[in-house]
């Protein structure tokens, strides 16, 4: 039996405290889902939903602007394969305001005006190192469509240096592991968050996704948000033993105070960093920060960086890389401390 990949689910609990689900797709109708997930009546209107959802007529509007304008680029890339279809809620979402902030400032002005300078120039006014690389995705995308569409002969981002960032996500050490697990016991929201973060590797769009619906004979069956890369993860027994408190017909392992699953990654970040408040840990640490634990852990266990790449996901192994590098330099350091001693 081929197994269908669940997307596009949301549920909540009525005023009966009943558990409902529905199909929500940016773009499209809301549909409701009958019974429980894995259930035939649940999968088969989940599957007529999936084939037969039609967008809606909000973003269909590229005709409303003068064509060649950058008005009428943005609003046929909203409407492109690669920007419905390709891309993380949470990335449409980022790019979505960007490009809106872009169309708003220059809607009027010819796509095929905009040269390689204009770009530097408008990286360069971004507030923050982070604030111009997502720009820079934004924008380099919008232009490579534009190439395709042919609106653009060119690439005006082609050559440009994307944005670095100055500083690097901590990596959860073990003591600061230890000490967020003697302040959450077995069977807290926070353990249970942890626990997904350390023993899976993954972001943390794709931890408030996972649900028993995605355990098969004790791995977890998965698709990245971002990258798209269909992953096995065995289960720690750890995270075997955390997972047993959580409720069959709950969803999603990870909810809010209120029972639900949560609508955004930001908003479980946010929720995950008061929490480490509440440990005392230093302000550095967050939830993203376990997934370099996760990897870290990895390579003093002496997985090397291919081995490690199959539980995280990473398409690029340079960060992995830096771990195993680490870890092989600090034993052969001990090796020639002892040869001396």
């Amino acid at each position: 039996m081929t197994k269908i990949r669940l997307q596009y689910i949301n549920s909540y609990r009525d005023r009966h405290g009943k558990l409902r689900y529905y199909f929500r797709r940016s773009g499209f109708k809301k549909v409701a889902l009958p019974g429980l997930p894995g259930s035939a009546e649940f999968m088969g209107a989940y599957q007529t939903a999936l084939n037969s959802a039609t967008p809606t007529m909000t973003e269909i509007g590229a005709n409303r602007h003068k064509s060649g304008t950058v008005a009428h680029a943005v609003a046929g890339y909203f409407a492109s394969r690669e920007y419905r279809d390709d891309l993380a809620a949470s990335t449409k979402r980022g790019r979505r305001s960007i490009l809106e902030r872009f169309r708003a400032e220059h809607g009027d002005g010819p796509i095929a005006s905009l040269q390689r300078k204009h770009v530097e120039q408008m990286l360069a006014a971004q507030s923050s190192p982070a604030a111009a690389r997502l720009f820079f995705g934004a924008i380099r995308s919008l232009m490579q469509y534009a190439v395709r569409v042919g609106l653009r002969k060119d690439d005006p981002t082609t050559g440009v240096k994307r944005p670095v960032l100055r500083g690097e996500i901590y990596c959860w050490s073990d003591e600061d592991i230890r000490k967020f697990e003697a302040t959450f016991l077995i069977g807290s929201r926070a353990r249970l968050a942890m626990a997904l973060g350390l023993y899976t590797g993954q972001r943390n769009g794709d931890c408030i996704k996972m649900g028993w619906f995605c355990v098969r004979n004790d791995v977890i069956e998965m698709r990245q948000s971002k990258t798209g890369a269909p992953l096995l993860i065995p289960m720690h027994v750890e995270l075997k033993k955390i997972l047993s408190t959580v409720p069959r017909d709950q969803f999603t392992f990870v909810t809010t105070q209120y029972g639900r699953p949560f609508a955004r990654a930001t908003a479980f970040s946010n929720w995950f960093r008061a929490e480490c408040d509440k440990a005392g840990l230093s302000p550095k640490c967050c939830f993203h920060g376990l997934r370099k634990a996760a990897a870290r852990r990895l390579a003093e266990a002496g997985c090397n960086v291919q081995t490690i790449a199959a539980i995280t996901g990473h398409r690029s192994l340079n960060e992995i890389a830096r771990y195993t590098r680490a870890v092989d330099q600090l034993r052969l350091a001990r090796i020639a401390i002892k040869a001396v001693s």
